[in-house]
């Protein structure tokens, strides 16, 4: 299975690829984390990208595929991934594209999971992270516990500082202007799948299994 998670900030496509990954054994590649560890493990495309970022710039499409392309060739990966945040624009989907067709491979799936504008607003002011393992938390839904200390992991839960209104609300218009028309590209080809997200996490989960056709093992 060889997919992309698409949808606004804070829909929950992060969650929901890491349970796939848990229960199906196929790697989240969030270019976020594989664009991090290239740049710290000094590879040459790390190197590459670190020089942008120290300039503050943007990491340039054709490096981020480059370093996509060195991590789909990993041996986990032989079964399938998860792309998590990537592409954010029709010329990245069609530099995805070209790529998986070099490498004799092809999109099987993309799903997107949509929840209305303002409850991502209201989900985003009131969340908390642990800044260790990533956890969600949620001040309405399900609340950090008092002591901000992650239950899973012990790490520290924080507030991330672009958890503000004015800022969610500006990566909102970005998406709708620049990623939100992903939509129409893939469903062109047939091999997008819409899922309401406005739900508890594991049923919007079974929703997401029921849309690719998988089960998961009892």
């Amino acid at each position: 299975m060889r997919m992309i998670m698409l949808g606004a900030p804070g829909v929950g496509k992060g969650t929901q690829a890491r349970k796939i990954q848990q229960d199906f054994g196929i790697p989240q590649i969030s270019t976020g984390d594989i664009l991090r560890a290239a740049v710290h493990d000094q590879t040459e495309l790390g190197k590459v990208a670190k020089r942008y970022m120290d300039a503050g710039a943007l990491v340039p499409d054709e490096v981020i595929i480059d370093i996509i392309r060195e991590r789909l060739q990993k041996p986990d990966c032989a079964a399938g991934f998860i792309l998590d945040g990537f592409p954010r624009t029709i010329p990245q989907a069609e530099a995805l594209d070209a790529m998986l067709k070099e490498m004799g491979l092809r999109l099987d799936s993309v799903v997107e999971i949509y929840v209305e504008p303002e409850k991502i607003v209201q989900r985003l002011t009131n969340r908390w992270v642990c800044e260790k393992c990533g956890a969600d938390f949620n001040q309405l839904t399900n609340p950090p516990p008092p002591d901000l200390i992650c239950p899973k992991c012990g790490g520290k839960i924080v507030k991330r500082k672009d958890d503000n209104e004015e800022t969610i609300r500006n990566r909102l218009k970005v998406y709708a202007e620049q990623t939100a028309p992903l939509k129409e590209y893939y469903k062109a080809r047939g091999i997008l799948k819409t899922v309401d997200g406005d739900k508890p996490i594991d049923e919007v989960y079974r929703e997401i299994l029921q849309a690719l056709g998988l089960k998961k093992n009892p």
